[in-house]
């Protein structure tokens, strides 16, 4: 942020900065997130007092920022303005979640609560001695995390409307057990216990809390089973229209006509599937789109191994990026470091990222999670690396770390809205394809079947989540109204993914209503600003160099689909 600026104008800045500090106090994942030592040996709460906690900072935030945007009367600068616009929104949107008691029955398997025991001791750092200490001590507290979890959901099972689906407990039961058991009674934690580095003295101590917490894992299992389960019964697999605005809007910063949504979806399907049948024509002529990605499952260009696929994997991202930086991107040394890494066991079946730390000694990182396999077929895997990597997740995210002293520290490292970084990395692989490099049939078929995916996200959450009709000329289950089974049979119908990858999508669905259609209505916020941008250019007699366009948008921090296009189209 420039010196010039006033102190009137600096004052949303100041809120949103003092935000970042407020919420780290009471809920240390965000410290270790953001890579700084605040409260390192400590766990989130999750409890209902713990929600409560952040719920205060949540209304005390929005209060200071009501009266900074006052005080400065006018005088805010459009990076502050936009910074306030995303505080606010946010904490909206955040505060609208416990308004409803969401919190209360939120049981998922992508992005659920009970992740955390695993996503906050990923990010931490085990270089010296006090790292794992600090790694020991939190151990020891993953019991009192999921037993603050299990108040949460207990108190959703008193309000009696407050509960999951019968298939969310079940997925999540089964997490849990795999989560939890072999590694002589470590679970997933034993990993830490063996690393190389671990000083000897404290290895008695990490293994102590290994078992704890794996035991944890098997008490919160059983719970889920017995106690959880049969208070379920007969509960629907949607939540509804009003539950489903509230989510989305957590999910996109938008406010949505879902039957519009549903309707344009259906038109990008069949513009998508048009496109895979023409493609699918390249690889064997005469196959349907499905049948063509069967042949190069079996018979395209295939890694055998888990270390040479993370090997390969990063060699496409660090070609991406010499052949990207200077030419469509301007890169800051931080910026090109991305390390490809293999998820730990029972994380689910998407690949994912983790941004770096503020101040870059923990680099970005890619995940591939193997599900037990050995053999990678390349095909369908470059376009989600460059999803997940170059130009995509790591570009944007890393690139707000990089500007932190331009943005605020809220915007540049702790903000997120899934439609901008969701659709941000769906972008990346449009201009990866318009740049040529999906080079063969197989890498673009590849491409197309990862935007058949996020289309028929659309259809399927919408279409679930509010019990809508399929329409009549649909190819499967035609003029039905949506269900579960039925998404699934849509799914395999169209996507070249595994069953088990499939069963996990529709499982995540049905959690996190909202989140699946970020993807593709991120990703149109994007096309669309960068086309009304060239449009501006073109009427003042230039040409729209994307180089200064990615330069620009991505300093632009995190928006919400209500501002993004804009912002982007005036760039």
């Amino acid at each position: 942020m420039g010196d010039d600026m006033s102190a009137g104008s600096r004052a949303v800045r100041e809120v949103a900065d003092a935000y970042v500090t407020q919420l780290a106090r009471v809920e240390p994942g965000i410290a270790t997130w953001l890579g700084v030592p605040q409260g390192r040996g400590e766990m989130p709460d999750l409890s209902p007092q713990g929600r409560a906690r952040m719920d205060d900072v949540f209304r005390t935030s929005l209060r200071d920022l009501d009266r900074a945007e006052r005080a400065a009367a006018g005088a805010l600068s459009p990076e502050e303005r936009r910074c306030g616009r995303l505080l606010r929104e946010r904490l909206e949107a955040d505060l609208a979640i416990s308004v409803d008691d969401e919190y209360l029955r939120e049981i998922v398997n992508v992005f659920g609560l009970q992740q955390r025991v695993q996503d906050i001791f990923q990010l931490m750092p085990t270089k010296t001695a006090d790292d794992w200490t600090a790694v020991a001590r939190r151990m020891s507290l993953v019991p009192r995390m999921l037993d603050g979890f299990r108040e949460s959901l207990a108190q959703g099972l008193e309000k009696r409307t407050f509960v999951a689906a019968p298939r969310q407990i079940l997925v999540i039961a089964d997490q849990l057990d795999a989560w939890s058991r072999d590694c002589d009674g470590r679970g997933w934690y034993a990993g830490f216990c063996e690393a190389a580095d671990v000083p000897p003295a404290l290895r008695a101590e990490l293994d102590t809390a290994a078992r704890n917490a794996a035991a944890a894992l098997s008490g919160l299992r059983d719970w889920l089973r017995a106690d959880h389960l049969p208070a379920t019964e007969g509960r629907p697999d949607g939540v509804g229209a009003d539950r489903y605005r509230t989510w989305a809007r957590f999910w996109t910063g938008a406010t949505l006509d879902l039957r519009e949504t549903y309707a344009w979806a259906w038109e990008e399907y069949r513009r998508i599937r048009a496109e895979m049948r023409a493609e699918a024509a390249s690889v064997l002529p005469g196959a349907t789109a499905v049948e063509a990605m069967r042949h190069l499952d079996l018979n395209s260009e295939a890694v055998e191994g888990v270390e040479p696929v993370r090997l390969r994997l990063q060699a496409w991202m660090d070609q991406a990026i010499d052949d990207l930086d200077g030419t469509y991107f301007d890169l800051a040394p931080p910026v090109r470091v991305v390390e490809a890494a293999i998820a730990p066991t029972g994380t689910g079946s998407a690949a994912y990222y983790t941004p770096p730390s503020v101040d870059f000694t923990r680099p970005g990182r890619t995940w591939l999670p193997t599900q037990g396999r050995t053999r990678f077929p390349l095909w369908n895997l470059r376009s989600v690396w460059y999803h997940e990597g170059v130009p995509g997740h790591h570009l944007q995210l890393a690139q707000w770390r990089h500007l932190g002293t331009e943005l605020s520290t809220y915007q540049s490292a702790l903000a997120s809205i899934d439609a901008c970084t969701e659709g941000w990395a769906m972008y990346a692989e449009r201009l990866m394809d318009e740049l040529g490099h999906l080079r063969t049939p197989g890498e673009r078929l590849g491409f197309l079947d990862w935007q058949m995916l996020r289309a028929v996200r659309v259809l399927v959450d919408i279409g679930v989540h509010l019990s809508l009709d399929i329409p009549k000329d649909a190819p499967v289950s035609a003029g039905q109204s949506w269900t579960p089974g039925l998404a699934r049979e849509f799914l395999a119908a169209h996507s070249g993914q595994s069953a088990e990858y499939l069963d996990s999508e529709v499982n995540r669905y049905l959690g996190l209503p909202g989140q699946a259609i970020s993807y593709k209505l991120g990703e149109k916020a994007w096309m669309d600003g960068r086309t009304a941008a060239a449009a501006a250019h073109a009427e003042r007699g230039g040409k729209l160099d994307l180089k200064s366009w990615h330069s620009a948008a991505l300093s632009l921090g995190p928006l919400g689909l209500d501002d993004l296009q804009d912002e982007l189209a005036r760039l």
